[in-house]
């Protein structure tokens, strides 16, 4: 493939058409991609089942642009390299399951909801809780990551303090070490989440109950909150459904 600057007067010219060249070609490989038949533990706690129920059933949505599924990736990297560092202070983080070769990871539903978690320490220093622990790592832009650190996972990040007590719930845990990474400052923060059995629980059967609904064709009705609806990739299916289930 031969790449041409249009404008060689530009002096990001070059750099708007590789990224245009790199965003297409991610989502040419993202289009390909065989979409979830299942709902994971990281959206469960969306307060909308309307989305869930797309998210579920596969209906056609809005294309993830380009860049972010850059931003996806750098997530998967920085998640790689916060486990290393894990490991190195002397933590048994384990990602894979040595029962089955793979994540730890549960289905419930008959596979209507599954979840797969970033990782189990084994044991490692004192840190004032017990293990085995769930592990669960972050990156967050400089705001979200400073947020964070000021309120705690529960008020910053719902989703996530739901997505862990879901985990918690299913694989048995008593408890989280939730790693954050800053990626702009490379700050970490660490933050203990003790196990609520029933908001786990209470997720996870929200979760089937959507799922059944929507393999017998209903659609549930929109979310009260239309803030929740800004930058929905729903969008366009959800305003053409004529009526509410």
């Amino acid at each position: 493939m031969v790449i041409r600057l249009r404008d060689p007067n530009e002096p990001d010219g070059l750099s708007r058409l590789i990224n245009r060249q790199i965003d297409a070609a991610l989502e040419t490989e993202r289009a390909g991609e065989v979409p979830r038949d299942y709902l994971g533990a990281s959206v469960l706690g969306d307060p909308c089942a309307r989305r869930l129920a797309y998210q579920y059933t596969g209906i056609e949505h809005d294309r993830v642009a380009g860049r972010n599924l850059r931003i996806f990736a750098a997530g998967h990297a920085f998640e790689a390299l916060m486990s290393r560092w894990i490991r190195l202070a002397g933590f048994d983080l384990q990602d894979v399951n040595p029962n089955t070769g793979r994540q730890f990871e549960f289905s419930v539903g008959g596979d209507r909801v599954r979840g797969h978690a970033d990782g189990i320490i084994a044991g490692g220093p004192d840190i004032g809780a017990a293990y085995p622990l769930l592990w669960e790592a972050k990156a967050l832009n400089s705001a979200a990551w400073t947020d964070l650190t000021r309120r705690g996972l529960r008020q910053a990040k719902p989703g996530y303090f739901a997505q862990i007590q879901i985990y918690l719930s299913q694989l048995e845990l008593q408890a989280c070490l939730l790693t954050a990474l800053n990626k702009d400052s490379c700050g970490l923060y660490n933050e203990l989440i003790a196990l609520e059995a029933d908001i786990g629980q209470r997720l996870v059967d929200r979760g089937i109950r959507i799922a059944e609904l929507a393999d017998r064709g209903t659609v549930p009705g929109r979310v009260a909150d239309p803030s929740q609806c800004r930058g929905c990739a729903w969008i366009s299916p959800c305003n053409m459904e004529r009526t509410d289930a």
